[in-house]
Formats: C-alpha cells, structure tokens, sequence
C-alpha cells in the first residue's frame, strides 16, 4: 500500500470536505426550488357595476299570426295545383283550377240571352219613336189628345160647325132662313161632331200604343237587366273555378291532388302566415297592472341558443285564469327573415320599466366546478376565489347577483391554473 505524507492527507481531506458540502447546498437549494408555488400568468379584466332593466321572466310558445283553410267555392275536379306543402304562396295566386268547360258554356249562354235582350230594347224603343211620331209629340212632352193637329182641326171645324148651327136656329125661329139652310147647317155641324170624335179617338189609340210600346220597352230593360245578372254570375261561377290562396305565407298542409273531384266542405290547403308570429305569454299576477301594450319583450329559443329577438306586445285579454291567477298577453315578434318558427317554445323577458345596478362579468371569467360557479378575483400579486350566484347573460357578459361587490379585478385567462392564494402576473385585457 502506498503511504502518504500527513501534509498530503490534511489537503485529500479538506478538498472532499468542501466536496460535500457544496453538494449538500445544490440538494438544499433544489428541495427549495420545489417548494415554492409557481406564478400564473394571468389577463384581467373589471367587474363592472351598471343599471340594467329589470325584466319579468315568463315562458310562451310561437304560433302563426294567421292561419286559415283554403276550400273551393264551388265543387268540381281538380285539372290543375299549383303548391306543394312547405312552398310560399301570395295572396291572389292561384291554388288549384277546376274543370271550367261547364261553367265557360254556361257564360255564353248567358251572353247570348244578354245580345237578344239589347235587341229587343232597341226595336221597343224605335216602336216608341214611331208612336210618338203618329201624335207629332216628342218623346219628352207630356201627352194630350186635344193638343195633336188632327184633333185640333176637327174641333176648330166642329167650334164653326157649331157656330153656324146655332145662328141658322135663330134666324129659321125669326124666318129669315128656310129650313133646308138650318137643316144643311145642323147636318155641317154633326159630320163637324163626328169626324172630331174619330180624330180623338184615333189620338187616344195611338197615345195607348205609346203606352204598349213604352211597357214593351220597360219588359226589354227588365229582361236585360235580368240576362246580364245570369252573365255575371256566369262570369263568378268561372272564377271560382281558380282557387286562390286568401293570404300569404307557407302552406303547412296540402290536401288536393289532379284529377280529385272537392266539394265545398273540402279543405285543400293550410296557409300560415309567418312574416310576423304570435307569442302567448302568461304573467303573474302581481306584474299585472305593468303590463301594457306597446312594451318590448326580448326572447330566447333553444334552437338559436345564442341569439337574442325582440317584440311588442300587441295584445292584453281582458281578465286573469282563475286558476293560475295570470294574465295572457300575445306579443307580435318578426321572424327575423324564418328563423323564428311556429310550434318553437321561448323564454320571454318582459321590461317592468325600471332598472336595478348589477355586476357583470365577461362570461370567460367564469370557472364552474361541479356545478359551483366560482371567480377568481386578483388582488395584491395573488388570486382569491369567490363562489358568486350567476344571472342574466348581455351579449359577451354575464351578471353576478351575488359574490361580487363591483370594482374588483377579475382573471379571464388559464382559470384552470388557478386556486385561492397562489401567486399571479396580471395583465389588463
């Protein structure tokens, strides 16, 4: 064995000793490391206290603003439709046609009768012109059979005839005429009387074919007027034949195929109208005497979970269910281009007009742990959690009702890092 100087082994020994001791501070210093707690790397962001309306929270389900069932108005086959369920329709389209070759004969036939009975009315009032023309009377003068020229004449002749008559009476009485001059004159005046009394009753003759002719031409005009009703009802019973949508909007139920003969008990069609839809409300009672028409509500549906719609309400029944103690209102809300559609059920949010403060949230901030919805809120270098009681949503925003006083710094980054005490770098988002 080798054998070393007592100089040398003080200098082995001291060189391990120092040996050791610097490995004994590495372990030291690398047990502390792993003691100390990371620091999280954090973004933060205000819990910001505002005035938000406060609303009444109800449920209701959409429906139609207007429905209706499309039947003919008179029965025939089916030549023609022109729907299907699902298509849109407007109002006045055409449906449906029926075979129209009955009613199209039966408006010619009609039409006809319309013809004839015009021609008759023109050859009643050309008998008319004649009839007064035989009394030389216009049609407008009121009729009078002294006042035609014939019987004018033959009174004139008869007033001479008269005149006469009665001057050869009293000159035959004083016997200055024979009795053949007075017999000649009272003959002169009975042919004077009789041709008088032939003229006035050939005048009230023809004034009684004015009469005829006029009853004749009242019958023509009646008969026309008669003829011309069996045209336009000709003419409606052909456009009944096209059945027309009464409104626009979607057709929801079809019940009509080609060559199917309907009567006018036959519904053919179901037309919703969905441009604006119906919202049925009910709010309770103590919220009664707030509700008006005219208020804004806003609603939520489970088939567009992140979107918001917005209506009016339009209607407000007049008394409360007894037996729910609420009151039905129906709020009109756009469908928002057939997004919104009938049968969808909604939360409905109705403004009670006022406003209460709240603290909100970016919803990022929120960390929910087996349904515990908890913050953490950075103060001092260090995270502390607050169990907090959520509310409302606003757009990227949620409310918090109760765990927050407002004003504090929230974290909204590598939540999933965090824990109460440890140790953060913030920085403002």
């Amino acid at each position: 064995m080798r054998r070393y100087s007592a100089p040398v082994l003080i200098f082995i020994l001291s060189g391990l000793l120092i040996c050791m001791q610097t490995a004994c501070s590495s372990r030291a210093q690398t047990a502390n490391n792993a003691n100390t707690p990371p620091t999280v790397e954090v973004k933060v962001a205000g819990a910001e206290p505002r005035d938000i309306p406060v609303y009444y929270e109800a449920t209701g389900s959409l429906a139609s603003d207007e429905q209706t069932d499309v039947a003919p108005l008179v029965g025939g086959k089916i030549t023609e439709v022109n729907f299907d369920v699902g298509s849109y329709v407007t109002k006045g389209s055409v449906l449906v046609r029926l075979d129209d070759r009955d009613a199209r004969l039966k408006l010619e036939q009609s039409q006809k009768q319309v013809q004839q009975a015009n021609d008759q009315i023109e050859q009643a009032r050309a008998s008319l012109r004649q009839a007064f023309a035989k009394l030389g009377l216009s049609e407008n003068q009121n009729f009078s059979a002294e006042q035609t020229a014939e019987v004018k004449d033959a009174k004139a002749t008869l007033d001479r005839a008269e005149i006469e008559y009665k001057r050869a009476e009293r000159l035959l009485e004083s016997g200055d005429v024979p009795r053949t001059t007075f017999d000649q004159r009272k003959a002169e005046r009975d042919q004077a009387r009789a041709r008088y009394n032939v003229a006035l009753n050939l005048a009230n003759q023809n004034f009684a074919g004015i009469k005829m002719a006029q009853a004749s031409l009242q019958s023509s005009i009646s008969a026309a007027k008669t003829a011309q009703v069996a045209v336009d009802q000709s003419r409606k019973s052909l456009g009944d034949m096209a059945v027309l949508a009464p409104i626009s909007g979607y057709v929801s139920e079809k019940t009509a195929d080609p060559g199917e003969f309907v009567g006018t008990a036959n519904k053919i069609a179901t037309i919703m109208r969905t441009s604006t839809l119906r919202l049925r409300i009910d709010v309770p009672e103590q919220a009664v005497s707030e509700i008006k028409p005219g208020q804004s509500v806003s609603l939520k549906t489970s088939a567009y979970p992140d979107r918001s719609f917005s209506g009016t309400i339009a209607r407000v029944l007049p008394g409360l269910n007894a037996t729910s103690r609420t009151l039905t209102v129906e709020a009109e809300v756009d469908s928002a281009g057939g997004a919104l559609k009938p049968g969808l059920f909604a939360t409905v949010r109705i403004s009670q007009g006022r406003t209460e403060k709240v603290v909100m949230v970016p919803t990022g901030a929120i960390r929910s742990d087996g349904g515990t919805n908890k913050v953490f809120v950075i103060k001092d270098g260090r995270a502390e959690e607050h169990i907090v009681q959520l509310g409302e949503n606003e757009n990227d925003l949620i409310q918090i009702k109760q765990g927050l006083g407002g004003g504090e710094q929230i974290a909204v980054t590598n939540l999933a890092q965090l824990y109460d005490g440890v140790s953060v770098n913030q920085e403002q988002s």
